[in-house]
């Protein structure tokens, strides 16, 4: 999607079948002096080596569905399994035992300007403390492995405490943009009845 720009203040129409979301870009430049937190009982990250792609793209549906997570999906089988199979793209499962419940992502192609492409968990797993235990991963890896920035972003259709947790983890907001999309329950991408808190707008009946 090109970037564009808003150049007068108002109200903009978004077209039907489109989603709309403000997405605010958060970066870090040194990890934050705290101490990592323990792993939960029974919890650990393991790193994924070149992921199957029918594995990943479960594992992407089943955290990102309630919040419209779409970019992966929209992607070719072999554009996908490109990516990640590339050295540079590190892919680490919160796992539960024997269950994935939680994915972090992270993209050194850019380095020492690294993405923290995905993070997150199954909905059930949420608010249990899981977070900062990832993100101390996250970032201890970033920095660890030659970074020296850290960044994110995140959008009003992520869950509603994202915004508020990046900031607690010691980002720093340093842009907002406006991205619309092609609503991805109207593709086919997702489910329709994803995202209820989200209302179809698709036309018809107009």
């Amino acid at each position: 999607m090109s970037a564009g720009r808003l150049e007068r203040d108002g109200y903009y129409e978004v077209p039907a079948g489109k989603i709309a979301a403000v997405v605010t870009s958060l970066e870090m430049h040194e990890p934050p002096a705290a101490e990592a937190p323990p792993a939960p009982e029974g919890v650990a990250l393991v790193r994924v080596m070149a992921p199957d792609v029918d594995w990943y793209l479960s594992l992407f549906r089943a955290i990102g569905t309630p919040w419209l997570w779409f970019s992966r999906l929209r992607l070719g089988r072999n554009e996908l399994s490109a990516i990640l199979a590339d050295p540079r793209i590190e892919v680490w499962a919160v796992r539960h035992r024997a269950t994935d419940i939680g994915l972090v992502e992270l993209d050194f192609r850019d380095s020492p300007h690294v993405e923290l492409s995905f993070f997150g968990f199954r909905p059930e797993w949420t608010g249990r403390g899981l977070g900062r235990f990832a993100m101390a991963h996250a970032i201890s890896r970033a920095f660890g492995n030659g970074g020296r920035r850290l960044w994110v972003h995140t959008c009003t259709l992520d869950h509603p405490a994202a915004l508020r947790f990046y900031l607690r983890c010691g980002f720093r907001a340093f842009a907002r943009s406006v991205e619309i999309a092609d609503d991805p329950r109207l593709t086919g991408l997702l489910p329709r009845d994803a995202a209820p808190d989200v209302p179809l707008v698709d036309g018809v009946g107009r």
